[in-house]
Formats: C-alpha cells, structure tokens, sequence
C-alpha cells in the first residue's frame, strides 16, 4: 500500500471503521458491506482479503469471548452460541469453502473481483426489496449453506446466504454469537490456506488498520444491543441502495478494464 495517496489512507481507514461497527453490530456483513468499497480504491482482492479475516477472528473472538464470561457472571443457563447449528452447518460448508480457497488463490484478480461484484449485486437488490434469501425446505437450507460455504472461500461474502437459513434455526440473541463462531472456523481454513501459499497477509498494514476497526467495533457493540430491540429493516434497505451504487461502479470498471485489456 506503500504507493497510495493520502485521500485513499484516509478512505481505507474509514471503511475498516465501517466494517468493525457492522461486524460487532450485526455478527455478519463485515466483508460484504466493506470489500466492495475497498475494491474501488485498489482492485487487488488478495491485499485486503488477509486483513479482513484477521480482523475478524481477533474481534470475533473477543466478542465471544466477552459473552461468555458474562453468562458465567450471570450465571445463565443459556449459552449465546447455538452448538446444534454449527454441527449441521459446518459440515455442509467446510468441503466447498476450501474449493472456494483454492478459487480465490489461483484465479486472477479481476475474476475474483468480478465475481464479487456480481454476487453483491444480487445480496443488495434482495436487500432493497426487503426479501433476503430464505427457503423453508431442509434441502434448499443445505443448498445455500454449501454455496455459502464455496462463496465464503472465494471472497468472504458469503452472510446474505447463510444468515437467512440461521435466523430460521437460531433465536435471535444467540444469532451474532453462533454467527462469529462459525466465521471463526471458515476464516481460520482460509488463513491457513493464505499461509500455505504465502499469500502476504499484510501484517504492516496492520499496525495502523487494527485500532481503525477497533474504533467501529465498540460502536457495534453499542448498535447490536439497540437492534435486540428494534426493527432494523430500513438500515438494510439504505445498506442496499449503497451496495448496488458501489456494485454497478465496480462491475463497470471491470468492464471496462477487460475491454482495454
């Protein structure tokens, strides 16, 4: 990142401020609501991708971390994390994220790019007309966790897939919880899988881009205790309309990008 300008150190710092507070606020949406905008500045996936997943394990696990120790004060009967979920789901995901993993590797990065485009596209057009993706068959569920979990490993952005088939399964106070639990596993295969390959996870960067995300995730923290009690179909909806603007941007840059090349 040595050669950028400062307006871009300065639009890179606030959109990890963003993706913290969306991250800690909702238990999902860091990467999808934060990567496209950063691919707008660099178009190179595999500069961000490392820095997003360490972020999120460091402030994931914090976060349960933090939930459990106040269940063991309180002395609740109830974990956060819905244990039942994560056994269906996990292995449902694991086998097609790490082909994902493998895609995001060694495909080039326009592709990636691209394809992250096109799928933030769909997410923020369901999101706009307030109808994520959902389904009420156990086959359907199973079909959308894979392709999440493939999806997951590619870019990272796989939540407006998953999210939908949890919040079936999972009450709402254990859904950011169960959530983290399961974005810690998926990223950690994806890490590993950066660090066979030595793929440069960016640690420099993150001196500087840690209390950034640090900043937002404390005012997440601040939002999720406001969203157990509020509606928060609306915010999705603005989220929506942001995503599509940034997605149509992107995937015309691409475009144009290709029929130079």
């Amino acid at each position: 990142m040595s050669e950028l300008l400062l307006w871009e150190y300065g639009a890179i710092a606030l959109l990890f401020i963003w993706g913290g507070f969306v991250r800690s606020g909702l238990g999902f949406g860091g990467a999808v609501l934060t990567l496209p905008f950063l691919l707008l500045i660099r178009d190179e996936p595999l500069l961000f991708l490392p820095i997003i997943s360490v972020h999120l394990l460091f402030f994931s696990g914090l976060t349960v971390w933090q939930a459990h120790r106040t269940d063991a004060k309180q002395g609740r009967a109830v974990s956060t994390i819905n244990w039942e979920f994560l056994r269906y789901a996990l292995p449902l995901m694991i086998v097609p994220k790490l082909i994902g993993v493998a895609g995001v590797i060694t495909l080039p990065g326009s592709i990636v790019t691209g394809f992250i485009f096109c799928t933030v596209t769909l997410y923020a057009v369901s999101y706009i007309l307030g109808k994520p993706f959902k389904s009420n068959s156990k086959r359907i569920d199973a079909f959308f966790l894979m392709v999440g979990g493939y999806v997951s490993g590619v870019s990272l952005i796989a939540a407006p897939l998953v999210v939908p088939v949890a919040a079936s399964r999972v009450s709402k106070e254990q859904l950011r919880d169960t959530l983290f639990v399961l974005w810690i596993v998926l990223v950690g295969l994806k890490l590993a899988a950066f660090v066979a390959t030595d793929v440069d996870l960016q640690w420099q960067q993150h001196i500087w881009l840690l209390p950034c995300a640090a900043i937002g995730h404390v005012l997440g923290l601040k939002f999720h205790a406001y969203s157990l009690r509020a509606d928060t179909q609306l915010f999705f909806r603005y989220l929506g309309f942001a995503l599509l603007l940034v997605s149509v941007a992107g995937l015309a840059r691409f475009w144009l990008n290709w029929s130079a090349g």
